[in-house]
């Protein structure tokens, strides 16, 4: 990594000096394929033509490339020297005449890891897929550039690849000819995009499975729009493929943002992508998405995760407007794009789709992600602090996506539905192919609400924190509200290298408040706690009374930001807590259980409610849970409230209840469904009881099972390594099952399920194998550590810990940035679990005040989750005295 960084400060200097005018980019990929002969990494020819204007003649600069070798280097008919020029990550450029061409011809490394041209080998049938990936700055891995958001240009790109491969870019498909006297490859040529930032250009090629649909609309003007659709996988997943689904929520999201957009799909073609060892969730590249291939699901899975996939393809075809067309200057201002596209994600998700309760998801799910974030001493304002290239690669985070996210929903509540989306029109207008700052966006939106975005940004994009809003109740003798007040807690953040100190921030919310109460209205359950009296208020300031509630009978429960408007932790009075402890699961509102659900696990990971009380509350109202991306969230919850926040000497006992509550659960739920699957998977996770095990060998080699319950492969998998982990399955078991399911996904869980085993040698075979080789893929690298960290074998992991720090600094240096990200969260010693743990990161941190900030970045937010865990033990250990 050193020497690949780019600064803040050297990129605005060289926009201000350039403008470039074009890219010609052609790859010779014909090496993916075949035995590599060569001493170093295997590699591809990569020739680029850049053109731009220099704004003053003779001054030097630099172009972008990480690259093994450079054949020739020509700058505007001159060849320079590639030894002199090239240091291994930048061009050096000198002279420059006010028009200027740069040919560079490199030979470009594959990729293992996800970053740059990753190159992929199908166990299955042996088969070669390539794709690229680059956000932050990883295209300068494929072609020389510069590599910066705000240095725009059109691309033409040619790919030479073997005959009979789907070659994909970013443009249509132009001409395929012939390459070579034997005819075994062929080049195809692609249309010259529009101006986009070298980030987003793509590139996919290989023998995909590839299926074609067309998007037909007529405009405003009368004139028709046609977006020929595409979609691909590895052929191995082709049977699994649901491609028609896929296609409807293209479709639908393609209708909804040209309904509310006012601006035409400007890319052309729109290709998306499902590939294989992919680092993220999806990227939006313009006509040419990136998906991690595990949304092309092998098993049965809940609509939750329907309902996730749609959720990503639509985020990322709101990039195309929000990101592609118009580009944040610097990633200072990446929530432009991220923010905006999570909330077009819930927003279209709800309002074009079958998943109509998509809102409840985002409360339940995004901002729990965003609360964590925002807690961290790593915390930061939404409009970020970005000085180079490691605080961008960090900072696509739950600020940044989530909570950005979140307050544009506040936002909408605040200036209005109508209001915003004119804003959105025209910005895209006035900004299309082009790159803006927060002060645009602010115009805009302040041009079409007439309020004060300066205060509002202020308050909501340019401090860090998170509010607590708490009712206030007081009440006459009749059992009537005399005063309900809302008391707003300063956001505060824990003040680092990274945050500033905390500064009492307190902000503007528009909130509804709700009062609920058992009783059984028509069609409601007998004793059903609902909803019968809603304000929609202000909140500013550390107390706002609210009159129109005044008078109002004596409610059970007072749910504060009810209908999910505002970004904060909701707490709740002593009486409203008690009857969450009884009644939750009588809550008929599925978002008003959702935001309850949210609010205690706030409530637990504050160290404010013991984490038994909490896992209490799951055994008893998880079931009843009707939502089932709700209910998969509030397990995964218990899961960390088991193994995290429970009282060390109570967690057997815990995770006794648990299990037994997870398999009644089980058994009674609706044969067939997706609560029964759920509830199947969190068992697996949970158990531990000899008899447990043996359930689950039974639902393996089938001699038990649970009536409607379907045992695929996914869910063998699941089962395999709850076994593995406890010990019951060894070596000889894992690789019957990865026989059974000789595929890269089974590949991916043989590895974890090996190092899952309780065994010293196993740990230290797995724990060399990521950290001292760099043989394994990336995919494989977070499989092997997902296995190694298993939270029941503390006596087993804790000598790694003193390893751990010892070893980090040499992984930030050695490793590519996604790779070394991966070992320093996923083997930190979280898994210790005590103040060893936690002393031993404090001292590393001390120690090492010069490391990389990127990385003490990493280890601040792990070392702090650790604390906020002890924390969490001391007060379930309180409980019980």
């Amino acid at each position: 990594m050193p020497g690949e960084n780019l600064t803040r400060d050297e990129a605005r200097e060289r926009a201000k000096l350039l403008a470039v005018e074009g890219y010609e980019v052609a790859l010779d990929l014909r090496s993916a394929v075949g035995e590599h002969t060569g001493s170093g990494p295997r590699a591809f020819r990569s020739t680029t033509t850049i053109r731009f204007r220099c704004a003053e003649p003779g001054a030097a600069t630099f172009a972008d490339l990480l690259a093994p070798s450079v054949t020739s280097v020509r700058l505007n008919g001159r060849e320079l020297d590639p030894a002199a020029v090239f240091d291994g990550s930048r061009i050096a450029l000198e002279g420059l005449a006010a028009e200027n061409e740069l040919v560079v011809d490199a030979q470009c490394a594959y990729s293992r890891t996800g970053e740059g041209l990753h190159r992929f080998v199908d166990p299955e049938d042996g088969e070669v897929y390539l794709y690229t990936q680059y956000e932050p700055a990883d295209s300068r891995r494929v072609f020389a550039n510069f590599e910066q958001p705000d240095l725009k240009a059109p691309f033409t790109f040619s790919v030479t690849a073997p005959e009979g491969w789907t070659v994909l870019s970013n443009g249509a498909v132009d001409r395929v000819e012939p390459s070579g006297a034997d005819d075994t490859a062929a080049t195809s040529h692609f249309v010259t995009t529009q101006p986009i930032s070298t980030y987003i250009t793509a590139v996919v090629a290989g023998p995909y499975h590839y299926v074609s649909d067309h998007y037909r609309r007529t405009l405003p003007d009368g004139s028709a729009l046609e977006i020929p659709l595409g979609a691909l996988c590895r052929k191995g997943l082709a049977k699994h493929f649901d491609a028609d689904d896929i296609f409807t929520i293209t479709k639908q999201g393609l209708d909804f943002f040209h309904d509310h957009f006012d601006y035409p799909y400007p890319f052309g073609k729109y290709d998306q992508a499902f590939v294989p060892e992919y680092n993220l969730g999806a990227m939006e590249n313009p006509g040419c998405v990136t998906f991690r291939e595990e949304f092309i699901f092998r098993g049965k899975v809940t609509q939750a995760s329907y309902e996730g996939r749609a959720n990503v393809i639509l985020h990322e075809m709101a990039h195309m407007w929000f990101g592609d067309l118009v580009t944040m200057e610097w990633w200072d201002d990446l929530w432009l794009k991220e923010s905006f596209a999570d909330f077009m994600g819930a927003f279209s998700l709800v309002g074009a789709t079958r998943f109509t309760d998509g809102w409840i998801t985002f409360a339940n799910r995004r901002k729990a992600w965003a609360y964590r974030a925002d807690q961290l001493p790593s915390t930061h304002p939404i409009t970020a602090d970005i000085r180079d290239l490691e605080d961008a690669k960090l900072n696509f985070d739950g600020i940044t996506y989530a909570k950005g996210a979140s307050v544009l929903k506040q936002l909408v509540a605040y200036v209005g539905q109508d209001a915003f989306l004119e804003g959105a029109r025209r910005y895209f207008k006035r900004h299309a192919y082009g790159n803006t700052r927060l002060s645009d966006l602010l115009s805009v939106l302040g041009e079409t609400s007439g309020r004060d975005m300066a205060t509002w940004s202020r308050a909501w994009l340019e401090t860090a924190g998170v509010n607590a809003l708490t009712p206030h109740a007081t009440y006459d003798a009749e059992g009537h509200i005399t005063e309900l007040a809302v008391v707003q807690e300063a956001a505060e953040s824990a003040g680092s290298e990274y945050a500033a100190p905390p500064r009492g921030e307190l902000r503007p919310h528009r909130v509804a408040v709700g009062l609920y109460r058992k009783e059984a209205p028509a069609g409601e359950r007998p004793g059903a706690l609902v909803r019968y009296a809603r304000a929609e208020v202000d909140v500013d300031g550390p107390r706002t009374v609210i009159p129109e509630l005044t008078g109002a009978s004596r409610p059970d429960l007072i749910l504060v930001n009810d209908d999910d408007l505002t970004y904060c932790k909701i707490r709740f009075d002593e009486g409203s807590l008690d009857t969450l402890r009884e009644h939750l699961g009588e809550l008929t509102d599925p978002l008003a259980r959702a935001l309850s659900w949210s609010a205690l696990w706030n409530l637990t990971r504050d160290a404010l409610l013991p984490a038994r009380d909490y896992l209490e509350l799951v055994r008893r109202f998880a079931g009843a849970e009707s939502d089932i991306g709700v209910l998969q969230m509030v397990q995964a919850w218990a899961l960390s409230a088991l193994h995290h926040y429970s009282a060390p000497d109570a967690r057997e006992e815990a995770a006794a209840r648990l299990a037994e509550g997870a398999l009644s659960e089980l058994r009674l739920a609706e044969p067939g469904s997706g609560h029964q699957l759920a509830w199947a998977r969190f068992f697996a996770q949970v158990a531990f009881a000899d008899s447990e095990l043996r359930l689950l060998r039974g639902l393996l080699d089938g001699t038990a099972r649970i009536d409607g319950l379907a045992v695929d492969q996914e869910l063998r998998w699941t089962f395999l390594a709850a076994l593995a982990s406890s010990g019951q399955a060894d070596e000889e078991l894992i690789a019957a099952e990865l026989a059974r399911d000789d595929t890269a996904s089974g590949k991916r869980h043989q590895v974890r399920c090996l190092a899952a085993r309780p065994s010293a040698a196993v740990k230290a075979e797995a724990w060399d194998a990521v950290v001292e080789s760099d043989r394994l893929s990336n995919a494989l690298v977070e499989a092997t550590i997902s296995g190694f960290d298993q939270p029941g074998q503390r006596e087993l992991l804790a000598p790694y810990a003193p390893r751990y720090f010892e070893v980090i600094e040499r992984v930030w240096q050695e490793r590519s940035i996604e790779i070394g990200m991966a070992i320093v969260r996923g083997l930190f010693p979280a898994a210790q679990g005590d103040n060893r743990a936690l002393d031993a990161a404090d001292a590393w941190l001390d120690g090492h005040p010069d490391a990389a900030p990127a990385l003490r970045r990493l280890v601040l937010e792990a070392r702090d989750d650790l604390a906020r865990a002890l924390r969490g033990q001391e007060c379930d250990a309180r409980a019980a005295a």
